[in-house]
């Protein structure tokens, strides 16, 4: 037998064979700087071969015409324990979302509930606003395996707003330090600290405990600014300086997250910062989403009127509620702030100008912070994988932030090479994790033999990103197979539910 092969090759008898091949696409490997058509051949949950050669597969995928390329990772998801958020993940080629901003505890636990329930990998923080939650409210009890986030929006937990607006006091600052310990202990992903979302509650010695903690591990903080504010005296700059000093003294490494929606107009100053620091070997990361309008609650503190209003620009129109897709009025503001501050919100903060010429930063890595859907018919929050793409509300970046950087790309609105943009959404940022205490990222977000196999492949003339403001849960197209370990989860731009491949990410602190 001898027919004809990918790349002009030939298939013969002698020919590899493997578990799944991938054939004729345009492989990107950010790391070596491989960037040329090849034939990619797996075995079980790793890359066997990127080769010029025919090979065979069990499976195969025909890629001509594609990108083939690691699949994307994801520091800043709010669903990556939730099936419905782990379909829209895959669908916009996220092969492993994390929830490092704001974090969980306990730790053990939300491990635990996850195993061998997840189509994509996962990994989280330990979290400084859930173990404010367990300080100051011995009537928590999360409904969500430490999930505080989804314990706040779903309900049924006995949350309350004191994480927010209470001080530690006394014995509880070194309670608060064990608590963290406790976390990286447990394999946490470092420490996720939003001091954004507690201006007038977390004191500075608490995130100096963060950052001392993050570099006893040899780990990361991943930080919500302490203020969103182009304005002095409480600028977003300032906010980045309260954790870049202890950082200088502690060691680790920090996140800046959402940069642009913490600095505004002052994001040009602040990237030089983050440059600077870089070239001086300083493990900080710039993330950015690809929006000018965010996700959150309406009780966060950024969005007070002497805030948002006088610091950021906005007004009371530029808040929408996410159940209604309705703006805001003063009235409505105050109304929720006093009954449900825990209500879902999206809400404007920098200019698109400003978000693109941060992408455009070769510094800077894409990062979602996909927010919980709500069920637009029942006012519930959208758990379940059989949730339907185009029956909830929710801000648009939890389903279409990567398909929308490589659409930016093609459309010349960000001027960068595509394998930059690959890149940002892959192996700087596991290369990044790795230098900070998350040794797995040594095998993830490169195409090349023995790494394992999370990868997605796209049409890089057609992938786009379909979610908007008012239809916030459309899939993402022209990215038209994922896989996960190995596994397919993504065949022809359709999800299949029936597979787990998804495994555990762990910070380097857990203990065997």
């Amino acid at each position: 037998m001898d027919v004809p092969g990918a790349g002009g090759s030939r298939v013969t008898d002698r020919t590899p064979k493997y578990d799944i091949a991938i054939i004729g696409g345009r492989v990107i490997d950010p790391e070596t700087g491989l960037d040329a058509i090849r034939n990619v051949g797996i075995e079980g949950d790793r890359i066997s071969i990127v080769t010029e050669d025919a090979i065979e597969g069990d499976e195969t995928i025909d890629a001509a015409g594609q990108v083939v390329c690691p699949g994307f990772i994801d520091m800043h998801h709010h669903n990556a324990g939730v099936p419905f958020g782990e379909k829209l993940a895959l669908r916009d080629g996220v092969t492993t979302p994390l929830e490092l901003e704001a974090g969980v505890y306990p730790v053990e636990g939300w491990y635990a509930a996850l195993e061998g329930k997840c189509r994509t990998n996962y990994g989280a923080s330990v979290g400084s606003i859930p173990i404010r939650e367990h300080l100051f409210n011995p009537n928590y009890k999360t409904r969500f395996a430490g999930d505080f986030v989804y314990d706040m929006l779903a309900g049924g937990a006995n949350t309350t707003m004191k994480w927010s607006t209470e001080k530690v006091s006394g014995d509880q600052l070194g309670q608060f330090e064990e608590d963290l310990e406790k976390g990286l202990k447990q394999g946490a992903v470092g420490i996720g600290h939003a001091v954004g979302y507690m201006v007038g509650g977390c004191t500075q010695a608490e995130s100096l405990v963060c950052q001392k903690m993050a570099g006893r591990y040899g780990q990361a903080v991943f930080l919500h600014g302490r203020f969103s504010s182009q304005m002095p005296p409480a600028s977003g700059i300032l906010g980045f300086f309260e954790m870049m000093g202890p950082q200088e003294i502690y060691g680790g490494g920090l996140v800046l997250q959402h940069m642009t929606a913490q600095t505004l107009a002052d994001t040009t100053t602040a990237l030089d910062l983050v440059d600077n620091a870089r070239e001086a070997n300083i493990q900080v990361l710039a993330e950015i989403y690809p929006y000018n309008f965010g996700g959150s609650i309406v009780g966060a503190d950024y969005l007070h009127p002497d805030n948002y209003q006088d610091n950021m620009g906005r007004d009371y129109g530029d808040i929408i509620e996410t159940a209604t897709m309705e703006p805001l009025t003063k009235e409505r503001y105050e109304e929720l702030n006093r009954t449900a501050p825990g209500t879902s919100i999206m809400f404007y903060n920098a200019t698109e100008d400003t978000v693109v010429q941060a992408l455009a930063n070769p510094n800077t890595v894409l990062g979602s912070d996909a927010f919980p859907y709500t069920i637009r018919a029942s006012g519930e929050a959208a758990l379940d994988w059989d949730v339907p793409f185009e029956a909830v509300n929710g801000h648009p970046r939890g389903a279409g932030s990567h398909a929308r950087l490589l659409r930016w790309v093609r459309d010349k609105t960000i001027d960068i090479p595509l394998s930059l943009a690959v890149s940002k959404m892959s192996f700087m940022i596991a290369s990044f994790l790795e230098k900070n205490g998350v040794p797995q990222m040594a095998n993830k977000g490169r195409i090349q033999e023995g790494k394992e196999a999370d990868i997605a492949v796209f049409d890089p003339e057609t992938v786009t990103d379909n979610a908007t403001m008012k239809d916030g849960g459309l899939p993402s197209t022209g990215i038209t197979h994922v896989l996960v370990n190995g596994t397919v989860v993504v065949r022809n731009s359709l999800n299949i539910d029936d597979v787990f491949p998804g495994k555990p990410v762990y910070g380097s602190g857990k203990v065997a």
